[in-house]
């Protein structure tokens, strides 16, 4: 077996399609990592910290969706061991450390910070742990960045009031920032509302892809607003506290590219960029939703309810920064089939997927590798919305069976990691060089971690997650490689000079 393993290791890992190259056209590069550029890496609540402590009447949107489809998950895992970070926190801090982390991101987990949603009754159980966590981060010389809900919406609240459909949630969510403030405001200073505020309603209401499995383009668009909403009000509740730092969100633009230059094709790639990145990054950073899109909504019958006052909320109270997860471009035609009269209205009414011919492919996730989307999209937030502070806060590389490219010393010699992460550096700093406001760059994921459906399938992580031994931890060679990065403050690699 052990000679089986290491013959396995020679081989080029499968998940990458490599690139052809021609002589002349690679060259080294190298470039200055600025003292200030954060080089962290982020996790969730749910994928990290697993059920152990958790009492009846905490379980989260995800824990039901597991508890009800557990046959979705890949091999069964799911949220309830996860990594077990909530009795191992001191071994990842210790990892953290040892990887040279300047910042690590991850969430409290809303649906467990309370034992009674409606009056705010603070589980002090959980809030010490996460004042022990913050405490053994800080000590270790990394600052922790804290998301308030990162798909942990509580299940009491999604099955009493339909989730983020109603304005009461909106409420519940305000007094749980207060808490959370009140209790970590000196130990945390870089708030964020929510990781993929789209992501949920998306997949469960516009795709009917999760539990419960609901197509209804009106709540999904109902739970934009609250989302943005909820956010807004946050961000104000913060400054009237005057609390020092800032409050930000992480989204999940997905940089568009239409097939060609035609007019019906860029139209579509418009409709797509309008549908799922303009419809929170506009409010959120602009303070107005694009007229466009509420008349699209409009002209389709999707009905959603807001407010004059609430718009004023929502364009008075703006972020401080975003933080943008980029793995992959996504690419659109224009349709070629009429829509049928009764299917309900979708954005896909605009827009058909396009897989461009000879692309690079990371085929254990079965995403495009194509590292100019961090420029791409830095150029955007200079020009269209103000140059705002921001910073990539979750890039990475996905592989499967990973276990076939471990040495004979037990480590998993992740080189295709190491390039993902060298080129995706290599872009974010070159916009930073041409005037982007970008703050940093983090890595999805510190250790392996559960996926939504793929559980442990695909790893993440600079650390690995080891299954078969109890959830043993140990660093990948990326580990040391980005250790290295913090240490030299430079980044030098051989890129194909099509690729700058």
């Amino acid at each position: 077996m052990r000679h089986a393993a290491r013959s396995r290791r020679r081989q080029k890992p499968p998940a990458l399609k490599p690139r052809k190259t021609y002589e002349g056209r690679m060259s080294e590069k190298t470039l200055a990592i600025p003292q200030d550029f954060i080089l962290g890496a982020a996790s969730s609540a749910w994928q990290t910290e697993g059920w152990s402590g958790k009492k009846p009447g905490q379980d989260s949107w995800l824990d039901l969706w597991y508890q009800n489809d557990r046959h979705v998950w890949h091999d069964g895992y799911g949220p309830a061991g996860a990594t077990d970070l909530i009795n191992r926190y001191e071994e990842d801090v210790a990892l953290m450390k040892q990887a040279g982390l300047t910042h690590y991101r991850t969430s409290i987990n809303w649906s467990r910070f309370f034992t009674d949603y409606e009056k705010g009754i603070v589980d002090e159980e959980y809030a010490a742990y996460y004042d022990r966590f913050l405490d053994a981060i800080r000590a270790a010389g990394v600052e922790p960045m804290i998301c308030l809900e990162h798909y942990e919406l509580p299940g009491y609240l999604f099955e009493t009031y339909g989730g983020w459909s109603s304005k009461k949630v909106v409420e519940l969510f305000v007094r749980y920032a207060e808490k959370v403030f009140e209790r970590y405001h000196q130990k945390v200073s870089r708030w964020f509302t929510f990781n993929e505020p789209i992501v949920v309603q998306t997949r469960v209401y516009l795709d009917a892809l999760r539990w419960p499995y609901e197509q209804n383009t009106a709540t999904w668009m109902q739970w934009n607003h609250h989302k943005t909403l909820a956010t807004a009000k946050v961000v104000r509740l913060f400054r009237e506290k005057g609390y020092a730092g800032s409050v930000g969100a992480i989204l999940n633009p997905e940089v568009t590219y239409p097939r060609s230059r035609a007019p019906h094709d860029v139209n579509a790639a418009e409709r797509y960029d309008l549908f799922y990145n303009r419809v929170f990054l506009d409010p959120l950073v602009k303070g107005m939703y694009p007229p466009e899109l509420v008349q699209l909504l409009e002209e389709h019958g999707v009905a959603w309810e807001y407010s004059e006052e609430e718009l004023a909320i929502i364009r008075d109270n703006t972020v401080d920064e975003l933080g943008i997860n980029l793995y992959y471009p996504h690419r659109v035609k224009a349709p070629s089939r009429a829509w049928h009269p009764q299917t309900p209205f979708h954005p896909a009414y605009y827009y058909e997927p396009f897989e461009l011919p000879g692309r690079r492919m990371n085929t254990s996730r079965g995403w495009e590798i194509y590292p100019r989307i961090i420029y791409d999209m830095a150029m955007r937030l200079k020009n269209e919305y103000g140059n705002i502070p921001w910073f990539v806060a979750e890039s990475g590389m996905g592989v499967e069976n990973e276990a076939q490219f471990r040495n004979a010393d037990g480590v998993i010699e992740d080189d295709y990691r190491i390039g993902f992460i060298g080129e995706h550096l290599y872009q974010t700093l070159l916009a930073r060089e041409a005037g982007a406001n970008c703050q940093g760059y983090m890595l999805w994921a510190f250790t392996d971690n559960v996926s939504p459906m793929n559980a442990f399938k695909n790893r993440y992580g600079l650390v690995e997650i080891d299954l078969e031994r109890q959830r043993a931890r140990r660093a990948k060679k990326s580990l040391h490689w980005y250790r290295r990065l913090r240490e030299s403050r430079t980044l030098t690699l051989t890129i194909d000079d099509e690729w700058k």
